[in-house]
């Protein structure tokens, strides 16, 4: 533990109704993980610093693996109880949920903003894209519907018939990302409640705050004790824990594709969805509006200091107008000023989310410039703070063009037709997101087919926004699909019911 005499110490003052989830000691805020309806602690905390001046926030205590295994014994033995609860009811319990978010909207803006660097602007939409997409999902709770099969269409089943009916899968784990801490664990656990499953669900260890203030949402709100748990720590032991636990149903993970490859690896025989690393390619063919194009790349790259899995990370534009647009990309860029959002409201470009994040980053523009990129923008790191960064002419064998960045960085690489593009983009491991700018219907159409990715968008930036449209990855970039109207059947299994009427003699009759 460090001396916390001698260091900064971030200033968080808190709602009272968050004043379970932390016992204060010495001024310094200790918080909690939550199991069978109760706040615990633990011998061990890690200390939670803040990336915008690495000021400490508090510490967070630490769980064991026996502590999951407890999360997941209540998860598990407390099922019944959401299970029972009439759908009407499981919504209203979410309404109230999502009213004392709304009361309490202030309390996460600044959390956000604290822990994960984020612009009041940017802390601000996330709180009310959750209020949306919690109206949005409690409404799509309601088409949780069966099916049914008459049995006569096949002789072997022509005294009989079916229902199809969708039920809950029973524990749901859910693991979240530091990126957006409080819209993406909690656009997990609400269609897994509404779909009256239990959850435990671990936050990333960089961004806990706010997931574990939405858990305490969902307490007051009046959810069953313990049909929500959450805990805390390190994800290769409490992520592994709960990915490998045999009372778990389903994983939903969002993350890197590293660790959605262990977690497949230790999952064993349970529902997956994953949502994972991703790499947009944004291709700008001659016909594209170019000030339009500019605008909407440089908003797709640097918004949230470009930690984004849906994020432009690469822009491949034709020949013809390949100067003029990035031109016009460098102009926009820099109308985005970089530093420190508490103080500064009209800074549109935080720090990413660790000094580490910083220095890979920078090591892939170093990289793209000793194979020859030109810098036209930026280019500097210094702490968490990356300047928005525009490189050009970078050679096909630069990391940049193929890594994921997670940063505010824009790579160029000119070819000489959409087919060159096409080819490029079609190499990448990921298969997220990508984008198109143009207007001829007939070559748009060839680059959204000729894409092997799960979203193309079309003279925009890709924006998983509140999930309206369907999203998720193909390759290496995960399985299984996010979004209004898919992620309540992603929470629920297939139940086949067969009625013989034969003794009542009510079914078809077979004359051969």
């Amino acid at each position: 533990m460090s001396n916390v005499a001698s260091e900064k110490i971030a200033e968080l003052d808190l709602s009272k109704e968050f004043s379970e989830i932390f016992e204060a000691e010495n001024g310094i805020k200790n918080f909690k993980f939550f199991i069978d309806g109760k706040w615990v602690n633990s011998p061990q905390k890690d200390a939670l610093r803040s990336p915008v001046d690495d000021s400490l926030i508090g510490y967070v205590y630490r769980a064991s693996v026996d502590d999951v295994n407890l999360a997941v014994k209540s998860a598990k033995e407390n099922q019944y109880k959401i299970r029972e609860i009439a759908g009407i009811e499981r919504i209203e319990l979410m309404e109230e949920a999502r009213h004392l978010l709304m009361e309490h909207q202030e309390d996460f803006i600044k959390v956000l903003m604290l822990e994960g660097g984020k612009t009041r602007e940017g802390a601000k939409g996330e709180v009310e894209s959750l209020f949306l997409r919690m109206k949005l999902t409690m409404e799509d709770a309601r088409k949780i519907f069966g099916e049914y099969l008459p049995g006569d269409w096949s002789k072997d089943t022509a005294q009989k018939i079916a229902l199809v009916i969708r039920e809950p899968i029973g524990v749901v784990g859910a693991i979240g990302p530091f990126n957006y801490p409080l819209y993406i664990p909690a656009s997990k656990i609400i269609p897994a409640l509404l779909a009256a499953n239990s959850v435990v669900v671990k936050p990333t260890s960089e961004t806990p705050l706010s997931t574990l203030m939405f858990v305490q949402i969902l307490n007051l709100a009046g959810f069953p004790k313990g049909t929500i748990n959450a805990v805390t720590g390190p994800g290769s032991v409490i992520g592994n824990a709960i990915a490998s636990h045999k009372d778990i149903g389903m994983i939903s993970f969002t993350g890197s594709t590293e660790t959605g490859k262990l977690i497949s690896s230790v999952a064993g025989i349970k529902k997956l969805h994953l949502e994972l690393g991703g790499k947009a390619y944004c291709i700008v063919l001659a016909d594209a509006d170019l000030k339009t194009a500019a605008k909407k790349i440089v908003a797709g790259s640097l918004s949230n200091a470009g930690q984004r899995c849906d994020a432009i990370s690469a822009v491949l534009p034709v020949k013809e107008v390949a100067d003029k647009l990035v031109e016009l990309i460098v102009e926009e860029a820099k109308l985005w000023k970089i530093g420190n959002p508490i103080t500064d409201p009209s800074v549109k470009v935080g720090p990413v989310i660790s000094k580490n994040a910083a220095q890979r980053i920078k090591s892939l523009i170093d990289d793209a410039v000793a194979k020859g990129a030109k810098v036209l923008l930026g280019g500097n790191v210094e702490g968490t703070y990356v300047q928005p960064t525009v490189l050009y002419d970078v050679p096909e064998n630069a990391r940049i063009l193929w890594e994921e960045i997670f940063g505010p960085v824009i790579p160029i690489h000119k070819v000489n037709n959409v087919d060159e593009a096409l080819n490029l983009a079609r190499k990448s491991e990921y298969g997220l997101d990508s984008c198109v700018f143009g207007n001829n219907f007939y070559d748009l159409w060839k680059v959204a087919k000729g894409l092997q990715v799960g979203e193309v968008t079309i003279n925009d930036m890709p924006k998983h926004g509140l999930g309206y449209f369907p999203f998720g990855g193909n390759k290496n970039s995960g399985t299984g699909r996010e979004g209004v109207g898919y992620s309540i059947d992603e929470m629920t299994v297939l139940k086949t019911i067969v009625f013989n009427l034969e003794p009542a003699q009510l079914g078809k009759k077979v004359l051969k």
